[in-house]
């Protein structure tokens, strides 16, 4: 992810939390608030349900106290009822009685409970009815809901009761109105809470928060349950509020991630636009071209940092002047250490010679001319050697002839001028018969195989020690053909340390060695394409094993 992305993101959180935060919050407190109003409004209208319940049947016992205390002083009830007079009279009291009192249900029972007169149901009369009395009865001034007979069916009514004593005889009125549907509903006055009257046989309402219980009674059947007016509270205005409280804010939420990130991409261009052309700069920075500027008039954090990269390209350019003085040093000293290496490897052959010459011109002089001449190839090949190293030198490096070389006579050559006629250290070799030749020139197989012998040779303390020439041919196909040559030596061998070390430059273990032996030989082994390995362990000798590509 790139900075600018990252800033674009950041960018845009920081302006998308704060209106998501504010929005659900928004959300939950218009929830809340309409959530307490509704509760208010429930709980008031509980009030005025029990309220208007209360002041319904203080109106219902009034009306029928009145009622009572009208036929306690009528002769003609008295005559109807003790004296058995005006029968007709009686019966459609009741009816009369519920058109000037306004109650839609009235009945007269007397004190054994028979219906004498009833408003709702003329053909009621004589007709047995203390339960309906004892259940109002039982209410005690609070009222009972009610199932009544009437000649279209049934219907509902809030009943009280009142008795008055006429004659000596007790006589009981039951009177209230009817309770319907839309009575009812009417009660709620509000268009999100509704007002049911429910049974208890009734399934709940999903939306029920309040209920208010009232008694009640089947006169059809003859048995007392309970009743409810349940406040039920209409949810569908609330999410369509909600609804649209959502799609306004997804509206303003939408409008704003594009504000949000239009912004957020053009803050974020600005700010990287300087990195980005400080990065493109730096990335031309190179050691052979430090001449990049990072000077700038900026002010800010992006000015600091330029002008810090140009004060470390100064000191940058002064260092590499420093460095390429200490690498010229360096090489031409490790040049010279080189060649004087190089030099010595290519005069211990003469130095062998000469010194076999002179042992013979001491004891045996009658020999001398002969020896020389026995000698002389290895002396000329030595100068040849040496001469050919110089025109190299010259070059700064050895040139290969193409032609390639043939390992086992310059292998033969080594042993006999290393030998040097001294009995101290006998070299042996051990060559293949036929081996093809090698991709090397003959001055860089001499150089390799000189130090590699030379090295041995030098391992040996004391007389009696062995140094074996090896050569052979390895690999089976065309491509993986190699020549391999050893370099074995019976020395003090070398410790895991030392060995580990062995190809290191100016890594030595001889007193005044010069460390470069066996890294000019890796070096020039590692330019043929070949490898060198050793094997050593302390009293145990030494063995170098070279493998070069043929030609």
């Amino acid at each position: 992810m790139t900075f600018r992305t990252r800033l674009t993101i950041a960018f845009g959180l920081v302006a998308l939390v704060p209106i998501v935060l504010f929005g659900l919050g928004v959300r939950r407190e218009m929830k809340r608030r309409l959530d307490a109003v509704a509760e208010r409004r429930i709980a008031s209208l509980v009030e005025f349900l029990r309220a208007d319940l209360a002041a319904e049947m203080k109106s219902t016992q009034a009306r029928l106290t009145a009622l009572g205390h009208g036929l306690g002083e009528d002769n003609r009830f008295r005559l109807a009822v003790v004296a058995a007079g005006d029968r007709r009279w009686l019966l459609d009291w009741a009816a009369e009685a519920a058109r000037t009192s306004g109650l839609d249900v009235i009945q007269l029972q007397d004190s054994a409970g028979r219906i004498l007169s009833s408003a709702h149901f003329r053909n009621d009369y004589d007709r047995m009815g203390p339960f309906l009395r004892n259940a109002a009865a039982s209410a005690r001034g609070s009222g009972v809901l009610a199932q009544i007979r009437t000649p279209e069916g049934s219907r509902r009514a809030l009943l009280g009761v009142d008795s008055f004593q006429v004659g000596g005889n007790r006589f009981s009125l039951l009177g209230g109105r009817t309770v319907d549907s839309a009575r009812i509903a009417g009660l709620a006055r509000d268009d999100e809470i509704h007002v049911t009257l429910e049974l208890d046989s009734a399934a709940p309402s999903t939306n029920m928060v309040a209920e208010v219980p009232l008694p009640f009674v089947d006169d059809i059947t003859g048995r007392s349950s309970s009743a409810r007016l349940v406040v039920a509270r209409d949810l569908e205005p609330a999410r369509v509020l909600e609804a649209a409280v959502d799609a306004w804010f997804l509206a303003a939420l939408g409008v704003t991630i594009v504000a949000a990130l239009a912004v957020a991409a053009l803050l974020a261009n600005r700010v990287s636009r300087p990195l980005a052309e400080l990065a493109d700069k730096t990335e031309r920075v190179d050691l052979d071209r430090l001449d990049q500027e990072f000077a700038t008039g900026r002010s800010d954090e992006i000015g600091a940092l330029s002008r810090l990269l140009d004060r470390m390209m100064a000191r940058l350019r002064a260092g590499a002047i420093r460095l390429r003085e200490t690498e010229r040093r360096a090489t031409v000293g490790d040049l010279a250490r080189q060649v004087n290496h190089d030099i010595k490897n290519g005069l211990a052959p003469i130095r062998h010679v000469v010194r076999h010459l002179n042992q013979i011109a001491a004891d045996e002089p009658e020999r001398l001319g002969s020896v020389y001449g026995e000698r002389r190839t290895t002396l000329e090949s030595s100068v040849e050697y040496l001469d050919n190293l110089a025109r190299n030198y010259g070059n700064l490096s050895p040139t290969a002839t193409g032609s390639g070389t043939d390992p086992n006579p310059v292998l033969r050559e080594l042993a006999w001028a290393m030998a040097g006629g001294s009995d101290r250290v006998v070299i042996e070799t051990k060559l293949a018969p036929s081996i093809p030749k090698i991709r090397a020139d003959e001055v860089v197989l001499r150089r390799i195989l000189e130090n590699l012998v030379s090295n041995a040779v030098d391992s040996i303390e004391g007389s009696g020690g062995r140094v074996v020439l090896s050569s052979e041919v390895v690999g089976d196909t065309p491509e993986s053909k190699r020549v391999r040559i050893g370099v074995a030596d019976t020395g003090r061998g070398m410790s895991r340390d030392e060995l580990d070390r062995a190809f290191d430059d100016f890594f030595t273990t001889k007193a005044g060695g010069t460390g470069l032996g066996l890294s000019v030989v890796r070096r020039l082994v590692t330019d043929l394409g070949g490898s060198v390995k050793a094997e050593s362990a302390p009293g145990q000798g030494s063995k170098f094993t070279v493998e070069v590509p043929v030609a």
